[in-house]
């Protein structure tokens, strides 16, 4: 079958053939076309090794992803054994395997390739973290324990790694489970609270970089695990976490940072309450990867990753607590306080870094308005301005509750609201960092007259009336936001102590 499908005549137009292999199926590149055939295994948590389920599972994937990317997946069609005892693509004789058929599109706009070389900017982040978010909220409910859930994949990867000790460091793996268990047992409570609130649904279960494309623009996520629904049901942010522990292992803490805080604000903060569950299930998801890595190599007979082995490690590392910090990022508009947060937020706190929650981003969210999209001035008034400061700190006071890091950047210009921000840390007992960026009025002008599709609305009008009025604050550390942006953020690190209170991150 292999040989048969790794031919280039077997092929529409005779094109060279490229195999992907991976630890469960097989992926025949030609031309436009790619076909995929499931291999004869059987997992503990994967039964491929009859026919009749191979073509269930095949079936499975097209009906799971057709709706997704259309662009993507055609059609399920057999192998057959002629009566002349020939194997054929989609002939007369008897099915002796199955294909799934899909269209093939440029490696260039894979986001593992993307994220390879470089690509993945803060825009298309952004865009992951939405796309996500519309994934799942369009994915239907389940019903499920959420911490009998996690547990039970703990349980298989227990029963799974009990054989492959040879390949992977057996000390390692002990730390692993033992750290798991740990931490599950403390969030058990909130996994099921979370399980009877609607965040357990029929996910995408296998959302990593290399199952995602570009198309049309927009990231799509493609190839959603099949074979098992129970694998699949599971948390939102179980889902998503794949995602982040995919790009905090290419050491794209950033991305990663901004993945999330897109997906919370396309929620509205709706799944703020789970960020507790996040190192575990990045965890897990980081074991689940050294698990496959052992298992492709052992089924292709190929030498063993040395990914496996890091995998393990930023499990266990992603496990240890992590202290979380509230830092205020203060200014007039025009200081650069969301470029100096988004360059601060990914090292500060446990992975993938603090919550970055942007007075500006949070007002149109509100309204379901583009960032980009100029809001009129009822946006604006004092009524208005209230109830987005009320808004963020309620989520900052949520989020603090979690042991998860925080970054408010907004102008802050109301004493009170200064005061109401700063008391979250003393509730929360965390520690907290009040910085001000300061910088002289042609600056500012200059800067916000520059900008170009930001989500703040303010003008060279709105930045001489702050001006007019603006006092430095009382407590707060002053940073000069005078010349370059790198300068300021260095400034800002400087102020943040970072031995103290950032925490590097892959």
């Amino acid at each position: 079958m292999i040989a048969f499908l790794s031919a280039a005549d077997t092929h529409p137009g005779g094109s060279p053939v490229d195999v992907v292999q991976t630890h469960g199926a097989m992926v025949f590149l030609s031309g436009d076309v790619a076909l995929k055939i499931k291999r004869a295994v059987r997992y503990d948590y994967m039964d491929l090794s009859t026919l009749e389920r191979r073509e269930k599972m095949i079936r499975r994937e097209l009906a799971l992803n057709k709706p997704v990317a259309p662009e993507i997946y055609d059609n399920v069609i057999p192998v057959t054994r002629e009566a002349d005892g020939c194997l054929a693509l989609d002939g007369t004789g008897t099915p002796v395997e199955w294909v799934l058929r899909m269209w093939r599109f440029p490696a260039s706009d894979e986001l593992s390739v993307i994220a390879r070389e470089g690509r993945l900017d803060d825009t298309l982040a952004r865009d992951l973290g939405q796309a996500v978010f519309d994934y799942h909220a369009a994915a239907p409910h389940r019903m499920a324990d959420g911490a009998g859930l996690i547990a039970d994949i703990l349980d298989e990867l227990d029963r799974e790694f009990s054989v492959l000790g040879d390949l992977l460091d057996t000390p390692q793996l002990g730390r692993f489970q033992a750290h798991s268990r740990t931490v599950l047992a403390g969030l058990a409570p909130l996994l099921r609270h979370r399980s009877a609130t609607g965040h357990v649904r029929r996910c995408h279960g296998d959302l990593h970089l290399r199952n995602l494309v570009v198309l049309n623009g927009k990231p799509v996520p493609f190839d959603a695990l099949e074979f098992d629904e129970a694998l699949a049901t599971c948390d939102v942010l179980y889902d998503l976490a794949f995602l982040i522990m995919d790009l905090l292992h290419r050491g794209l803490g950033r991305a990663a940072n901004i993945v999330l805080g897109s997906y919370l604000l396309a929620g509205l903060g709706q799944d703020d309450d789970g960020l507790a569950t996040l190192p575990l299930f990045i965890a897990v998801r980081a074991a689940i990867r050294a698990m496959v890595l052992a298992q492709t190599a052992r089924a292709t007979g190929t030498a063993m990753d040395d990914d496996a082995l890091l995998y393990l490690t930023e499990a266990i590392r992603v496990l240890l607590p992590t202290a979380p910090t509230l830092v205020l990022i203060g200014g007039l508009s025009g200081s650069g306080k969301t470029t100096v947060a988004q360059e601060l937020t990914p090292h500060i706190g446990a992975a993938p870094g603090a919550v970055l929650l942007r007075s500006d981003t949070e007002r149109k969210a509100l309204r379901g308005a583009d960032p980009a999209t100029h809001l009129a001035a009822s946006a604006y008034t004092p009524k208005a301005r209230a109830a987005i400061y009320d808004r963020i700190l309620k989520r900052a006071g949520g989020i603090l509750k979690t042991g998860h890091s925080v970054l408010i950047d907004a102008t802050f210009l109301n004493p009170t609201d200064r005061e109401r921000a700063a008391s979250l840390a003393a509730e929360a007992g965390t520690a907290l960092h009040r910085l001000w960026l300061d910088a002289p009025l042609d600056v500012l002008i200059d800067r916000v007259t520059a900008r170009q599709g930001d989500a703040s609305d303010a003008d060279a009008d709105v930045v001489r009336a702050q001006y007019a009025s603006a006092v430095l604050p009382d407590g707060w550390q002053v940073i000069s936001a005078t010349g370059s942006i790198a300068d300021t953020v260095a400034r800002a690190r400087n102020a943040l102590h970072p031995a103290d209170s950032l925490a590097t991150k892959p």
